[in-house]
């Protein structure tokens, strides 16, 4: 066994059904008591519940979080957040959200509360990320690792099968790289292949019947399991490419990832202990292989000309994310890249 270092991350989880009704004891533990409540449009009606709940400790509702935090939305929560004097940020939501929350923390120091409803795993780490003159930014810092996290699966009962197979394949993206990544140790390794575990085998039963509380429940608990292993390792090419494309040609996120994945592993199967893990946990004879045919069972998207990448554009990308070098298990280079994203731009399987 090789040498490794573990860094584990001081986040508190309360997790099960009907968890939702911890909150305004989990708010009171970090002795807060004027909650900004952040959201986006289309998770209105969950953040309402969350005020509701909340009571007289919300001070106000903003639900204007996008996709990639663009620097205009985040300066402007930023700017309510301190006129209602909010001190604490409750998000309710995905990675959009919780990256809205990781915003406001950054230049106020305001505490975060998370209340996920995707699978999206943000919640989980301390790594935020502001887009800004179409370019996504990223980096780390523990302010903005939420004090406290409720998972409450029978919240995401309402995320419709399409959005729940993407955001939980973004999920197994997290756990895939942890595998081969540079700072992965034998915990961090356990925790990515039970998540894949979880998760591939409760999305296809979310596809089936959305209403499934017990896969929700599994879901939920794999994309936990996810979340912690983006926090933990360093991520590699697969993350890179997502970041470019999302940031620099506003593709959606979690189906970015989706398409990206299979091919991102089979540019990476050099990793063998990785592979074999991935292959265990999909109870699948080849990696990307076993990722691409599981994304067919959640009839995702394939291609990324289907979620509006231009071909022109392949070139750029490939340029943007091989221009600085990054640790990879196979070293990071313009032609292969670009052949990897030709191949998840027509869809190919591996």
């Amino acid at each position: 066994m090789r040498a490794f270092v573990y860094n584990g991350l001081p986040a508190r989880v309360v997790f099960g059904a009907g968890a939702l009704a911890k909150l305004p004891e989990e708010l009171q533990r970090l002795g807060a008591t004027k909650a900004l409540v952040l959201s986006t449009p289309e998770q209105r009606a969950s953040a309402a519940e969350v005020a509701r709940a909340l009571g007289a400790r919300c001070v106000g509702t903003y639900d204007k979080a996008a996709m990639h935090v663009p620097v205009d939305t985040a300066e402007e929560a930023r700017r309510v957040a301190k006129s209602l004097g909010a001190d604490c940020c409750v998000t309710v939501g995905g990675g959009s959200t919780t990256g809205l929350g990781k915003a406001i923390a950054l230049t106020s120091d305001m505490p975060i509360l998370s209340v996920p409803t995707t699978y999206a795993g943000s919640e989980m780490t301390p790594i935020y990320g502001i887009t800004e003159g179409g370019a996504k930014k990223t980096g780390r810092d523990a302010r903005v690792l939420p004090k406290s996290v409720i998972y409450d699966p029978t919240l995401t009962l309402s995320l419709p099968p399409a959005l729940s197979a993407a955001s939980g394949m973004n999920a197994i993206a997290h756990a895939v790289e942890a595998l081969y990544s540079h700072e992965g140790n034998p915990i961090v390794s356990l925790m990515a292949e039970e998540g894949i575990r979880a998760l591939a085998a409760s999305l296809p039963k979310i596809v089936e019947a959305a209403n499934d509380l017990a896969a929700r429940t599994e879901a939920l608990y794999g994309a936990w399991l996810c979340g912690i292993v983006l926090g933990s390792a360093g991520m590699a090419l697969h993350h890179k490419l997502c970041h470019v494309l999302g940031g620099s040609f506003n593709l959606p996120h979690a189906e970015t990832h989706a398409i990206v994945l299979p091919h991102a592993v089979s540019y990476n199967e050099s990793a063998a202990e990785a592979m074999r893990r991935i292959e265990r946990a999909l109870g699948a004879e080849h990696a990307a292989r076993g990722i691409y045919d599981l994304e067919m069972r959640l009839r995702l998207p394939m291609r990324l000309a289907d979620i509006g990448m231009k071909e022109s554009d392949l070139e750029r990308a490939a340029r943007i994310a091989t221009e600085s070098p990054y640790p990879n298990p196979r070293k990071v280079e313009y032609a292969p890249v670009l052949e990897l994203l030709r191949n998840a731009y027509q869809g190919h399987r591996p």
